[in-house]
């Protein structure tokens, strides 16, 4: 028998001992000259135990001298490998590979390297939970970051939950590894941490790729690479497109309450096997969650109808509560199950594209929980947080922010959002409260928050953070769109990261929503004095990339949705809806409204139940969406709407100043032709018989479309059609033409080149 210190050995039993593989496996000694392997294994609740040589079929048994679970032999041979463990717990007996038979660690210096400079830009292959082959044996190869841990285990059905029996060994930075044998795809597993008073956490794999549904938490083994993609098209078609000068129209919706089924109709997979029902909540009884194919058969042929480019979805990051929306993250890299599993929401994002659709998601890199099971106090240390809660918490939210200025947490963050675009080929990441990030005394009273190292509010490693997400992802992925929701006047948001930017490519408009909805809510005859709510915009405008956005922030707690916003009668309700969104859609700036808006629900966004699909029994709201459909449509169809959103070159007012009236005008240029399109609206129930507008061409102007049109449920007033110019000059052009507004409407006009060729030259 081998000689081992009984220290040795009541680490192991104990759960002490970071590198389990000192002892455990198998160990070659030099005895008389002969090669000789001396073979340890710990086997809590084993009588018995034997190693097994299976190429040369023979046997031998082990025996417990130090611990009555603690067993080991030596075996006369040359090599010793894949040998296996006969192990007979009371009456039953199992054979399995010896785990620590696996000796050599699967990450890299390299990877360490990166890794801890915060630059493993795919560091998700490597940590987590693997599916792979070692020396011919399948298995599962774990890896979690916990530098401060005394201990770390693997649980899971595999070994009864049981911490002494999958114990891990500790690298040099950190990182806890270990292959476990003859499991596969499917198993359930958590991390047992102890920190260094013994205290026990159960966490799940903060690089897991699924999680059970909830209430659940632990991670479930996945295989990412298993599911066929086919939209290669759309991605090489995506990566030579420039989206500042492509159409932008987002539908903005949350998967958990756009529809639901019955929960007394389970779903089915494509194999015919059912799918687990996952419930709503007590709060809608007989309710379940649509999945993410099921989505795909009834969502998308609804969006790509109404005409919209993109479909963003708030969070999909897997979460523990329905009521945060999707906005306290425990699961970075799991797409949440209550829609599925992780290959669902691939086919999803796989039908977007091929019906055209571009996806966008929800992404939270500034705050998380502090579930048990999540990141908070992760390794029995403030790991991903920061330890003064001056500056790792958010006490409004109660939620913890991430500690941008440690390598390994900002490696986490930026490799999760390539993630999202390499495995699961989304388009474009809409990045949560960034304003949270950047300043350091957000939500914060004097004495509650640290000043940066000069002595001011702005967090300069969140900023850093930003930077280097941003200036990654296009890198990798050209084409994509990165948006922030920054709220405050922080300079060059949309900048590239070259320029001294944060390198998105797009900002929220948060300032254009809150003018627009201000002047909106008041009765009209209110806004003749608040003209500068509706210009004030293109003051500013060319200093970011904008996106024009009503989003659910706006249909919330107390707020009313946006047809409730509205003053006067129902009619008028209707009307200004259409003339809020018309304007919005000719406004330079990329779009993105919320669901429901789109036919006029009346009730705010709940997220426990369905939008209120009941209203398309009424005429006003088909004919509300019938409006956004052909609106859409022309949108599309009109480059001179979308080419220059942000060229100082594709917006010229004609008047901004009639105030007496609440009339504006202006025209859209496009970038790649002289084409153009007037523009002109009327914010009150007023109508204009013959207002006059100065044109820069000769001509006849179609008029493409009117707001106020009765297939969309307006007063039906118009200009038959279009209107030729007069010989009149006005606005400092040269030809003007003689108008009818109609009430609570938006024009868009175009010069009909041919049709005015035709008559000038008879």
């Amino acid at each position: 028998m081998t000689t081992i210190a009984p220290e040795q050995v009541n680490n192991i039993v104990w759960n002490q001992h970071q590198d389990p593989f000192e002892v455990l496996g198998a160990h070659p000694i030099e005895q008389n000259g002969k090669s000789i392997w001396a073979v340890r294994a710990y086997l809590p609740n084993a009588n018995q135990a034997w190693v097994i040589l299976p190429e040369e079929r023979k046997e031998y048994s082990m025996e417990a001298v130090h611990h009555p679970h603690f067993f080991e032999c030596t075996i006369e041979t040359t090599e010793l490998a894949n040998y296996q463990l006969r192990i007979k717990e009371g009456e039953h007996e199992r054979v399995i590979y010896d785990p620590y038979a696996f000796r050599s660690p699967r990450l890299t210096e390299f990877d360490l390297h990166l890794f801890s400079e915060g630059n493993h830009h795919r560091i998700y292959e490597k940590l987590g939970a693997h599916p792979t082959e070692i020396n011919g044996v399948k298995g599962v190869y774990f890896a979690v970051w916990a530098p401060n841990a005394r201990n770390v285990s693997v649980l899971g059905d595999f070994n009864l939950w049981d911490g002494r029996k999958h114990q891990m060994r500790k690298g040099q930075t950190g990182i806890w590894e270990l292959f476990i044998p003859a499991i596969s795809v499917g198993e359930g597993y958590k991390y047992e941490i102890k920190n260094i008073e013994g205290h026990i956490y159960e966490k799940s794999d903060p690089y897991g790729f699924q999680q059970e549904p909830r209430p659940k938490t632990a991670s479930i083994v996945t295989d990412l690479d298993a599911y066929t993609w086919s939209d290669e098209e759309w991605l090489e078609k995506r990566r030579h497109s420039d989206p500042l000068t492509e159409p932008l129209s987002v539908y903005e919706l949350h998967l958990g309450s756009w529809l639901h089924g019955s929960s007394a109709e389970p779903p089915l997979l494509p194999n015919g096997e059912t799918e687990p029902v996952v419930t709503v909540s007590e709060l809608n009884p007989g309710a379940r969650f649509l999945t993410y194919r099921e989505l795909a058969q009834r969502l998308i042929p609804y969006v790509k109808d109404l005409g919209y480019t993109h479909i963003e979805v708030l969070p999909v990051a897997e979460h523990p509560f329905d009521g945060s929306w999707g906005y306290q993250v425990t699961g970075y890299y799991a797409p949440t199950s209550r829609f599925g599993r992780p290959e669902d929401f691939m086919y999803f994002v796989d039908q977007c594209h091929k019906n055209g659709i571009g996806v966008i998601v929800d992404w939270v890199p500034g705050h998380f929980p502090k579930d048990g099971h999540g990141l908070a106090f992760f390794d029995g240390t403030h790991l991903y947080e920061h330890a003064d809660p001056r500056k790792g918490e958010h006490k409004e939210w109660g939620t913890l922010v991430f500690n941008y200025s440690r390598n390994e947490v900002r490696n986490f963050l930026v490799a999760n959002a390539l993630f999202w675009f390499d495995k699961f080929h989304i388009d474009g990441i809409r990045v949560d409260a960034v304003a949270s990030m950047l300043y350091l005394d957000y939500c914060r009273e004097n004495g509650e928050w640290l000043p940066n190292q000069y002595g001011g509010r702005e967090n300069l490693e969140a900023a850093d953070f930003l930077r280097q997400v941003n200036h990654t992802i296009f890198s990798y992925f050209p084409g994509v769109v990165s948006i922030a929701e920054e709220s405050t006047a922080w300079p060059m948001v949309s900048w590239p990261t070259y320029t001294g930017g944060l390198g998105f490519n797009l900002k929220w408009n948060m300032g254009w929503m809150h003018d627009m909805l201000d002047y909106f809510s008041m009765d009209p005859w209110f806004r003749q004095f608040h003209q500068n709510n509706i210009t004030f915009s293109m003051w500013y405008h060319h200093s970011e990339n904008y996106m024009l956005a009503l989003s659910h922030d706006e249909v919330v707690h107390g707020k009313s949705n946006i047809i409730g916003k509205m003053p006067g009668d129902r009619w008028q309700k209707f009307a200004n809806v259409r003339c809020l969104f018309a304007y919005m859609f000719t406004h330079p700036g990329k779009k993105t409204m919320f669901m429901g808006m789109e036919f006029g629900q009346w009730s705010e966004w709940n997220v426990w139940s369905d939008l209120e699909w009941h209203l398309f029994q009424y005429e006003p709201h088909q004919q509300l969406k019938e409006f956004f459909k052909q609106l859409n449509h022309l949108y599309r169809s009109e480059p001179a709407l979308y080419t220059q959103d942000f060229a100082r070159e594709g917006f010229e007012w004609i008047d901004c100043s009639d105030n007496r009236h609440s009339v504006v005008s202006f025209i859209r240029h496009d970038k790649d032709s002289d084409d153009f399109v007037v523009v002109v609206c009327n914010f009150t129930p007023q109508p204009h018989s013959h207002y006059r507008i100065g044109v820069p061409e000769l001509g006849f102007y179609t008029e493409l479309f009117n707001s106020d049109a009765r297939q969309y449920g307006g007063s039906n007033m118009g200009n038959l059609g279009g209107k030729w110019t007069d010989n009149w000059s006005l606005h400092n052009h040269p030809y003007s033409l003689d108008l009818c507004l109609p009430p609570l409407g938006v024009l868009i006009l175009k010069l009909d080149k041919q049709k005015t060729a035709q008559v000038m030259e008879s």
